[in-house]
């Protein structure tokens, strides 16, 4: 099913969007060197500069993946990874410009599209070699599963990943097979939903005196909105989205304890409205200077918008910034312009 949504030959399921990396960066040969945008998921960043090292195998991150590639490229490198949007300050990447520079060099490109969906954008339609995704996340829908995909085209790859996943056994059970199986049967419904809420949340923030800056593909402001016009069904921007609270990290915490629909938690994608703060949970194991070098400051909070009712989560957002906000400053625990904003 991942395999025709995402527009590819093959696909093969794991037990989880990390245990998918994993096999990814295993096929790769001691010494072999990789490409990276900075910004990633805190476990892909994890896996790159903890395991995959320890492997031999030499990543390297860059925050301007179109413009810097070629000069990042040896005679080791053999793929490059991309997350477009990026976790979570949803940054995108013009992948067909990417992929052209990489594919000169007979380089694999990688994309993670968990942020987006099949349904929303398909990698491999704009240059990628692989495409990805944590399962557990939109393509599920319910938040009830553990499980990753690969989808990509090469029958050479499909002999090396299925190989190694036979022999890791990194393989998702059955249940969960069935349960991600009857998910995606809602995708594209849950996907339009989510989309049309996480507008509404962004556009609600990007007018509050409370917020600093808003982070989100579907918002005309967003640094690269000519991207998602050409990468995104319809110009969609998903289900989620960040934003930087005036008070610092004591406000952001505030505001995920004081939202009554949004339920705090790490994860994203399904029918449920959930929010966290990257820096103390996500990207809590990224060292304070490389989550800020890329955006990830202590006062980001990030969102995904589930198919609860616009108009509820509009006042959420609301009520909750208001007060978390206002008794932050109550209480001298961060004020605007210090404790995780530019310059602290």
């Amino acid at each position: 099913m991942v395999a025709a949504l995402e527009h590819a030959k093959h696909a093969l399921a794991f037990s989880s969007g990390s245990a998918t990396t994993a096999n990814i960066l295993q096929s790769l040969a001691a010494g072999s060197h990789v490409i990276s945008v900075s910004d990633v998921y805190g476990g892909t960043h994890r896996y790159f500069t903890q395991v995959a090292k320890a492997h031999g195998v030499r990543v390297t991150f860059t925050p301007e993946i179109e413009v810097d590639i070629r000069e990042h490229i040896t005679e080791a490198t053999k793929l490059v990874w991309i997350e477009t949007p990026s976790n979570p300050t949803l940054r995108l990447v013009d992948i067909r410009a990417v992929a052209t520079a990489a594919h000169e060099h007979g380089i694999l490109v990688v994309v993670d599209n968990t942020f987006l969906s099949p349904y929303v954008q398909n990698p491999l339609d704009h240059g990628a070699d692989i495409v990805v995704h944590s399962v557990t996340k939109y393509i599920n829908g319910h938040s009830d599963v553990v499980m990753g995909v690969a989808a990509f085209n090469s029958d050479d790859l499909l002999k090396r990943l299925s190989f190694l996943q036979n022999a890791i056994g990194a393989i998702p059970s059955a249940f969960d097979s069935w349960l991600a199986h009857r998910g995606a049967k809602t995708l594209h419904l849950r996907a339009r939903e989510a989309t049309v809420n996480a507008t509404a949340v962004a556009q609600t923030l990007e007018a509050s005196p409370h917020v600093i800056a808003v982070n989100y593909p579907g918002l005309d402001s967003h640094p690269h909105r000519a991207i998602a016009l050409k990468q995104h069904r319809n110009g969609m921007g998903g289900g989620m989205l960040s934003f930087r609270i005036r008070g610092g990290h004591a406000a952001a915490e505030r505001f995920c304890q004081l939202t009554k629909i949004f339920t705090l938690a790490e994860s994203l994608g399904g029918v449920e409205s959930l929010v966290e703060v990257p820096s103390s949970m996500t990207h809590a194991g990224i060292p304070k200077d490389q989550r800020e070098a890329v955006g990830v400051f202590d006062d980001l909070v990030r969102i995904s918008c589930g198919v609860e009712d616009a108009e509820d989560l509009k006042a959420d957002v609301l009520q909750a910034l208001e007060r978390a906000v206002s008794e932050t400053a109550k209480f001298g625990n961060g004020v605007n312009g210090t404790n995780g904003t530019n310059g602290a």
